[in-house]
């Protein structure tokens, strides 16, 4: 039995601009679809490609991260995925029971209670009613949301939404799961849940499609990435290759101040011969960062900040400066050869920026600063930290 679950080939889709054209085009098509005639090859007046030539397969326990900025044809793709609308050209095969949470309450009757959904949702799938009962319990104690299980969808806050869709989605043991950025929706800690809840079915051999904005969940989930920009696709097998590319799109944009800058100090002091011992590392690796300085006076009681923080997650990061072990770091007049040491640190499969900075006392100016974009291999292990260590050494 093959383990490809989803395989697309050269699939595209187009939309319209122009409600009254759409409407008009649809009509036309659906009469050329119903007399056996091909679509038009070319794009009509207002038409363009949402989505052009996506080419890819999902297997049997993997995932795949979907990420692209906003309008690049990522939701348009799950929805053809979830057979909601029709390619305009390629194909799409599935094999598998398929469950998707692409927008809010998507599957969910406003006027039926949360049970009753339960049951609908399951009928649809083809799931018998002994089977629902079975799980029942286990979706409304994963939901979280046991008081209000029988009043009407229509009732209930989007993250109450959130919560029933993926607590059934996922006790429902698909065989691929479509998951788009809905789960941002949710608290912490039910986020938390349903990421453990994603890892468990992986490991159970679910396909996974997972869409999110947010390259920490991207880095921490997905086998391969796909990167979608107007409509089109590059997959990527090594992820932090797909992050860098995502980050990439921004910056081409002039949306992101990923940059390199180094400040050589005043008249008093400058910075020069500034060398990285290595950029790409594994979880738990030492970090090293060497420069020269020629001084023509003394610089007492520096602050030297040391900053990690993710390319595309502005949540993760991690900090330290030298006050917090209670030492000073003195710069002494002449030429000087400094180094800044990072020790274990604690990430694992993402692409980040290291930040040196140096101030003068009471950090009145700013002598150095360089922003040193670095990549972590992906590891099965926990690096075990949550505090940078950081060694300074001035000879």
């Amino acid at each position: 039995m093959s383990d490809v679950l989803v395989a697309a080939e050269g699939v595209h889709k187009k939309f319209c601009r122009s409600l009254k054209r759409s409407l008009w085009y649809g009509m036309r098509d659906m009469g050329a679809e119903l007399l056996g005639l091909c679509g038009p090859p070319e794009l009509r007046k207002d038409e363009f490609w949402a989505v052009q030539g996506v080419s890819f397969e999902l297997r049997r326990g993997s995932t795949l991260g979907l990420i692209g900025h906003n309008g690049a044809g990522k939701t348009t793709l799950l929805r053809m995925l979830n057979g909601l609308i029709k390619p305009d050209r390629g194909r799409i095969n599935v094999r598998g029971r398929m469950q998707a949470l692409i927008a809010l309450g998507a599957g969910f009757n406003p006027l039926l209670t949360g049970r009753e959904n339960i049951y609908v949702n399951a009928a649809v799938l083809g799931i018998p009613k002994a089977e629902v009962d079975r799980r029942f319990d286990d979706i409304v104690e994963f939901s979280g949301i046991n008081d209000f299980i029988d009043a009407p969808v229509q009732s209930y806050s989007s993250g109450m939404t959130v919560r029933l869709g993926f607590a059934v989605a996922a006790h429902m043991n698909p065989d691929i799961l479509l998951v788009d950025e809905v789960l941002a929706v949710g608290d912490y800690g039910f986020q938390s849940k349903c990421y453990n809840k994603i890892g468990e079915l992986k490991h159970n051999g679910t396909g996974i499609i997972l869409v999110s904005h947010n390259m920490h969940t991207i880095s921490t989930f997905a086998d391969r990435v796909m990167l979608l920009s107007k409509g089109r696709s590059t997959l990527f097998d090594y992820v932090p290759d797909g992050v860098r590319a995502y980050t990439n799109l921004f910056a081409a944009t002039g949306m992101s101040d990923d940059i390199e800058k180094i400040l050589s100090g005043n008249g008093s002091i400058t910075f020069y011969d500034v060398q990285v011992a290595k950029r790409v590392l594994n979880p738990a690796d030492s970090f090293s960062l060497s420069m020269w300085y020629e001084a023509t006076t003394d610089y007492r009681d520096v602050d030297i900040d040391t900053l990690i923080y993710s390319s595309t997650d502005p949540w993760l990061y991690f900090q330290s400066t030298n006050k917090a072990y209670r030492r000073t770091v003195d710069l002494p007049e002449g030429r000087h050869r400094m180094q800044v040491t990072i020790k274990d640190i604690p990430l694992n499969n993402a692409t980040a920026k290291i930040v040196v900075t140096i101030w003068t006392k009471n950090r009145t100016e700013k002598l150095f600063w360089w922003r040193i974009p670095v990549v972590f291999r992906a590891a099965d292990y926990s690096t075990g930290n949550n505090f940078l260590q950081v060694a300074y050494e001035v000879n």
